[in-house]
């Protein structure tokens, strides 16, 4: 047996906070104390009433000036896309024709789709991002390569091969039959091995003919524990064109829903441009949406309605979408997402963003019982976030006078210099990058 603690400043959360005054939705010990044994969380709590419990030849890491939260959960990012972040200039259709479908042709290439695996997961937790929810590509070796770099370094990743058979470059095309016959194949070999699962991966449903949105909807019924993870609403021109392709659905989503896709462990990307009916589905059919603001400013798509998802009872948590989003990290994409409620005069409190970074990122994807909280018997994935990290952050913490004025702080003026280490199960995974 393993044991260790790490004392400093600790915060989790139990529940959404809302608008930050439910003070039992969250637990915040400023000076705090978490024990790991064997990878799993053994006690949180005040330092003070702890370590009075802890043998003495238990080691104690201190970190001064920092912030102990669960690692970042990311629930919608592009992992092919690493190597086209930042490509500017087009809207989403022809961004993806410029852009991302001539760098993910590469992906058959098992040496280059390993290189940009390791690169992404590197960029992941220097940025303090312990757990996503990933696409590949068409190719068979780029979730293998993925998973295979996520489980050398024991993390809990999801992923899957993108099923895409028309209205796309040829070298991008499977078909019904193949793409079901691969995602078949991967699930068997990867799906609950270690810490890895399976997500069935639709591109859009511009690209996937009605048969293998079918085939798709019958694998996720034959496999029930895998993911669904897809996009929807995006942007208007995209909407258009599916609505000329599926005449007979009430909207896109409703795309989804006749082919068996919208169920609980559905995560869909954007659901910018939804109407009543369409929330209404997402949160009765236990489906829930990946909030990306970062690309939805970039790519000019939209600006997701968190008052209105909030009304219908509709489940988000926060996402990068690299490589439409603009950075790996999920401070910068916390303040996108305060920036996006901005704009229509809404308020994203700085401890429910918090909240979807971690726990709500986790209770979306239904790893909740695992990870993104500081629960006895939960995974020891964590981030040390330094308060001191620039000049400006640490003259301005030193001056804030409460939590939510903290947090506020690191998700405006922080980046990945604020992650001074990841955690995976109990161990550090950050030290190693290069700064």
């Amino acid at each position: 047996m393993t044991v260790s603690a790490h004392r400093g400043a600790v915060l989790h959360f139990l529940r959404d906070p809302g608008d930050g005054r439910d003070a039992a939705a969250y637990e915040h010990h400023p000076d705090g104390l978490l024990v790991i044994e064997d990878g799993l969380i053994a006690a949180c709590g005040p330092a003070a009433a702890l370590l009075a419990s802890l043998p003495a030849d238990v080691p104690v890491t201190e970190h001064p000036d920092a912030l102990l939260m669960p690692g970042f959960v990311d629930s919608h990012v592009h992992y092919p896309q690493t190597e086209v972040i930042g490509s500017s200039g087009r809207q989403l259709l022809d961004w993806l024709q410029d852009y991302v479908f001539p760098a993910e042709a590469r992906f058959g290439d098992a040496a280059h789709a390993r290189a940009v695996a390791d690169a992404c997961i590197d960029e992941l937790l220097r940025n303090g991002t312990t757990t996503a929810l990933v696409f590949g590509t068409v190719h068979r070796e780029s979730v293998d390569a993925f998973f295979a770099a996520a489980a050398e370094r024991r993390l809990r990743m999801i992923c899957g091969k993108v099923l895409m058979d028309r209205n796309c470059p040829d070298d991008l095309r499977d078909s019904a039959a193949s793409g079901n016959r691969d995602s078949r194949a991967l699930i068997e070999r990867w799906h609950g091995h270690e810490r890895l699962h399976y997500a069935i991966t639709p591109r859009f449903a511009a690209t996937s003919s009605a048969a293998q949105l079918q085939a798709a909807g019958q694998l996720a019924a034959a496999y029930p524990d895998t993911f669904i993870h897809s996009h929807v609403a995006e942007n208007h021109a995209e909407i258009a064109w599916v609505r000329e392709l599926y005449p007979d659905a009430r909207s896109y989503l409703d795309v989804y829903e006749r082919h068996g896709l919208l169920r609980e462990r559905a995560i869909y990307a954007h659901c910018i441009h939804f109407d009543a009916a369409d929330r209404q589905r997402m949160a009765a059919s236990g489906a829930a949406a990946a909030f990306c603001p970062t690309s939805n400013l970039f790519l000019g798509s939209g600006l997701f309605d968190l008052d209105a998802s909030d009304a219908f009872g509709m489940r988000y948590a926060l996402a990068t979408d690299v490589g439409g989003g603009t950075s790996f990290g999920m401070l910068q994409t916390m303040l996108a997402a305060y920036q996006i409620a901005q704009l229509q005069d809404q308020r994203l409190h700085p401890l429910r963003a918090f909240y979807l970074a971690t726990l709500g990122g986790a209770r979306i994807l239904g790893l909740d019982e695992r990870i993104g909280h500081f629960g006895i018997g939960r995974e020891a994935d964590f981030v040390v976030l330094d308060l001191a990290a620039t000049p400006l952050l640490e003259r301005r913490c030193r001056t804030a006078r409460t939590l939510a004025e903290q947090l506020m702080l690191l998700m405006t003026l922080g980046d990945d210099r604020v992650v001074r280490e990841t955690f995976i199960l109990g161990q550090p995974a950050k030290s190693r990058l290069p700064r």
